[in-house]
């Protein structure tokens, strides 16, 4: 699939964006050309100093942003496929500057779209999160006003061969912001601050997320939302598998957070289906999608289903954050 093609990832120097990287430099080294697409000049120039040029000779660095369509347009010129990592997703900056995540969330969202229009790509896999489903802050909402404009733009895309597809998955472990580093940082204090002794969340690591769009590039039929089955944790399990002797001091929780997240709602389940590995949210109505994926033997999931972290049935032990927290941060 990968053999003498090109692709394009916005926010290609993000945590996600050099783990795929990376991976495909590893593995498809008969990738023709790949351009890392993002609006940071100084973390391209420290990427470009870690990728040998003369190992990999088709690596290309485009200074954009996604709320620039006609930059996009150029960026996306002879690209085969996709993948959309770029985005602004700190919560409580979303609360504090809505339209500023409305700009590159949504509007960029757009841009992508008719960008991928307007050129000949093939495929494009969008990057969602579990925050999507049944949003309660900004964030969210706008992820899912961009999970909405890509699953409909399947039905626009008229003669040519393109699709468009989504990839939507919980906490990356290690990624920036999230609450491990964070603990880890505040471990020397003797006190972690936890915002609510009941609060869990999903968890996958980066291999596990790359390994999911790479499946989703090769698999997506188009207008499918795939949700992988990761196991969850408790906020405090992770607070004393960073440190049992530390303080865990409650501060309560920031706007638009919620105690638990859900990546399939109830409403959901009536156009999910079952893969094995994982999880597709089919466009409701599309008959012939999920005749498709039922014909290959994937299963309805029961009407009411719901995907909670709250209630997921498998839980990361204090013991198993250990191992993984070694794993990934030698912590």
């Amino acid at each position: 699939m990968f053999k003498n093609k090109n692709i394009l990832v916005t926010g290609g120097t993000g945590s996600f964006g050099k783990a795929f990287i990376k991976r495909l430099l590893d593995d498809h080294a008969d990738l023709n050309k790949i351009v890392i697409f993002s609006r940071d000049e100084l973390k391209q120039h420290e990427m470009s100093q870690d990728i040998n040029t003369d190992l990999h000779k088709g690596i290309r660095y485009f200074l954009g942003d996604v709320r620039d369509k006609h930059r996009l347009s150029r960026a996306l010129e002879d690209i085969d496929y996709v993948v959309h990592a770029a985005a602004l997703k700190q919560v409580p900056a979303a609360e504090y500057n809505p339209f500023e995540f409305i700009k590159t969330n949504i509007l960029g969202a757009q841009n992508i779209i008719d960008a991928c229009l307007d050129n000949n790509v093939k495929k494009l896999i969008a990057l969602s999160t579990d925050k999507a489903a049944a949003p309660i802050n900004l964030y969210g909402a706008t992820k899912l006003c961009s999970d909405k404009l890509f699953v409909a733009a399947n039905n626009i895309t008229g003669k040519r061969d393109l699709s468009f597809s989504i990839v939507r998955y919980g906490n990356v472990m290690g990624s920036r912001g999230s609450v491990i580093p964070f603990f880890i940082s505040k471990k020397s204090s003797g006190v972690l601050p936890i915002t609510d002794p009941n609060m869990t969340r999903f968890n996958i690591s980066l291999d596990e997320g790359v390994d999911m769009v790479i499946w989703a590039l090769i698999n997506s039929l188009g207008g499918e939302i795939f949700v992988p089955k990761i196991p969850s944790y408790k906020i405090k399990d992770v607070a004393s598998a960073v440190c049992k002797e530390c303080e865990q001091k409650i501060v309560g929780i920031r706007p638009g957070e919620k105690i638990h997240e859900e990546m399939i709602s109830a409403n959901d389940s009536y156009n999910c289906v079952d893969l094995g590995d994982y999880y597709a949210i089919l466009p409701p109505g599309d008959v012939k999608l999920k005749d498709s994926y039922i014909n290959n033997e994937a299963k309805e999931v029961e009407a009411g289903f719901c995907y909670n972290s709250g209630t997921n049935d498998k839980f990361l032990s204090i013991e198993e954050l250990k191992a993984l927290f070694e794993k990934e941060f030698n912590a």
